[in-house]
C-alpha cells in the first residue's frame, strides 16, 4: 500500500493539515516511532488521533529516516522524506514548502492519547489569530506536583491578552507570594505558510538553546505566540518507562484498542 505523498505541481491546496514529525535518533528513546504501544507502532496512534480530529484535510507523517518512511507505507500512513532539522517546526516548515495548505498543524509523534479536540481547538484558532500573532499553542493547567518539576514538561506564562510570555522546563513563575497556577505547553502548535517561512528565517537565540523550546524563537524575536487553553492531559512517551506507563493507559481509550477511525477517545485523569 502506498504511503509518500505524490507532491504534484499545481495540486489543490488542502485546508488545513496535520504534520506529525518523526526522527529516529532521539537521545532518550531511540527509535520511539516505531516502538510498539499495543500491536501498533507509536506514531500510528498519533496518526489516528488526527484522522479523529473534524477539522482537517488529511494527517502526513515527516521523517528523514527511511526505516519510519516503510513502516507508514506499509500502514498506508501519508509520509513525506524530509532533510534532517533542528527541530520538528525546522521540518514541518520543509512540508509546506512542498505541499500546499492552508494551515498546518504541527502534531509531536511521541502522543498517542492526544486529544482530537485539542487538534480542533488549534485549527479553528488559527482562523481568528489576533494582530500580530504568528503562531498557535495549546497549553493545559497542571495539577501534579511531579509534573510542574520535571523537566521534560515545558512550562509556560501566559499574558493577559492569552500570549506566551515564557516557556521554560523550570518551574514558571516562582512561587515566592501567591501560588501560582503552572500551565503546561502542549507540543501542538498551528502556523500558517507565511509563519513557517518566518521561523526558518529566524536565528535560535539562546533561551531555545538553553531550555531546546522551539516556540521560544518566535518569542525571543517578538513575534506572538497565541496560547490556546485545551482538555488534555498530554501523556508524552519520552522514554522506555514512558511507553510502559502508555500500555496500563491503552485501555481507557476503546478506540485503540477496537483500531477503528473516528471512534470517540476521553482524555486521561
Amino acid at each position: 500500500m502506498a504511503a509518500t505523498t505524490a507532491l504534484t505541481p499545481g495540486a489543490t491546496p488542502r485546508r488545513h493539515v496535520a504534520v506529525i514529525p518523526c526522527r529516529w535518533g532521539a537521545s532518550r528513546f531511540p527509535g520511539k516511532p516505531l516502538a510498539r504501544l499495543g500491536d501498533k507502532p507509536l506514531l500510528w496512534h498519533v496518526h489516528q488521533r488526527c484522522l479523529e480530529a473534524k477539522r482537517l484535510d488529511g494527517a502526513i507523517v515527516a521523517t528523514d529516516d527511511e526505516r519510519i518512511e516503510a513502516a507508514c507505507r506499509q500502514l498506508g500512513i501519508e509520509c513525506i522524506r524530509t532533510g534532517e532539522h533542528l527541530t520538528g517546526t525546522d521540518r514541518v516548515a520543509e512540508v509546506a514548502e512542498r505541499l500546499p495548505a492552508e494551515a498546518y498543524i504541527n502534531v509531536q509523534g511521541d502522543e498517542p492519547f492526544i486529544s482530537p479536540a485539542a487538534i480542533d481547538a488549534v485549527s479553528e484558532a488559527l482562523e481568528c489569530l489576533p494582530p500580530g500573532a504568528f503562531a498557535v499553542n495549546a497549553y493545559t493547567e497542571l495539577v501534579d506536583v511531579g509534573a510542574v518539576l520535571d523537566h521534560n514538561v515545558v512550562k509556560v506564562v501566559v499574558s493577559a491578552q492569552g500570549e506566551a510570555l515564557m516557556f521554560s522546563r523550570q518551574p514558571i513563575p516562582y512561587p515566592k507570594g501567591d501560588r501560582p497556577k503552572y500551565l503546561r505547553q502542549l507540543g501542538l502548535y498551528g502556523f500558517t505558510g507565511p509563519a513557517l517561512r518566518r521561523f526558518l528565517q529566524l536565528q535560535q537565540g539562546p533561551l531555545e538553546r538553553a531550555e531546546g523550546v522551539e516556540m521560544l524563537r518566535f518569542v525571543e524575536h517578538g513575534h506572538a505566540v497565541q496560547m490556546v487553553p485545551v482538555l488534555d492531559d498530554g501523556v508524552a512517551v519520552d522514554t522506555p518507562e514512558d511507553l510502559a506507563r502508555a500500555e496500563s493507559l491503552l485501555a481507557q481509550y476503546a478506540c485503540l484498542t477496537a483500531g477503528t477511525t473516528g471512534a470517540a477517545c476521553r482524555p486521561l485523569r
